[in-house]
């Protein structure tokens, strides 16, 4: 059975099929789909998600490009909400803080005062993983180092770096603070040299699987958005990269899934 570390299942795109989605996922061999929040807006919509379907899980955070349309109260309505959770019975389902981090490829959030927000946001969002020893989900688009600064300086349990596109070196950083590196729908796509080169020759104990939907789709979907059911087809492509058996594959990534998210054990 295949994990998928990061599926938007909640998004609007989705248009209120985001049930017979994850239906759809487990009937092709998926088992469980951790479902991020973005923004406050939508903290209920993914505990409501994984109530009612047994496959979902989720986690709770305040997506850098989001950051212009929050404030600095939302931060500690999402730490209030985190606590609420974990003394509740469905303490289970709430498996990391995220998507959390920072965008650098946005322009607008590289310029005075958004730059400093989000990275505000960023810190402080760690802090609040690092109090609950939740792991983290990172996005890292453009801005692996100085994601990895804060890191270095808020020491969390472990997390994902999202869509991970960086150097090797940046890998390596990554997996010495305790995180998996996720791969998703860019890999499937022959031009992307490095991220396949990276997918090929990193540790296999270093990746996880994610879709990321319903953005990144994979090379064969031509029109439409990426869904979570895609898993088991982009960890085929993995097991070919790395001139493996897609058993192996599906093990290994599941594997490396539940011990950067240990809470995953739980459902």
């Amino acid at each position: 059975m295949w994990i998928d570390t990061h599926c938007h299942l909640d998004a609007s795109e989705f248009g209120g099929t985001s049930l017979q989605l994850a239906q759809q996922a487990v009937a092709a061999g998926v088992s469980q789909i951790v479902v991020p929040a973005v923004h406050l807006n939508l903290f209920n919509q993914v505990q409501q998600l994984a109530q009612q379907h047994a496959a979902c899980v989720y986690a709770l955070g305040i997506h850098p490009m989001y950051v212009p349309t929050s404030d600095e109260s939302h931060l500690q309505i999402l730490r209030q909400r985190i606590e609420q959770v974990l003394s509740s019975e469905h303490a289970h389902q709430l498996v990391a803080v995220g998507e959390i981090g920072l965008d650098y490829f946005v322009p607008a959030l590289t310029q005075s005062p958004l730059l400093e927000k989000q990275e505000f946001f960023y810190t402080e969002q760690l802090k609040i993983a690092r109090d609950f020893d939740l792991p983290v989900l990172l996005h890292v688009r453009r801005s692996q180092d100085k994601v990895l600064k804060h890191l270095r300086r808020i020491r969390v349990r472990g997390g994902i770096a999202h869509a991970f596109n960086g150097s090797v070196q940046q890998a390596g950083h990554f997996l010495d603070l305790g995180c998996k590196l996720g791969f998703g729908g860019a890999m499937t796509f022959t031009r992307a040299l490095q991220i396949r080169r990276l997918a090929a020759e990193l540790p296999l104990d270093a990746l996880v699987l994610e879709t990321d939907a319903p953005d990144i789709p994979p090379s064969w979907i031509r029109e439409g958005y990426n869904r979570p059911d895609q898993i088991p087809a982009i960890g085929a492509v993995l097991a070919e990269l790395r001139a493996m058996d897609v058993v192996d594959i599906a093990a290994a990534s599941s594997r490396n899934a539940r011990e950067v998210l240990p809470r995953l054990l739980l459902n």
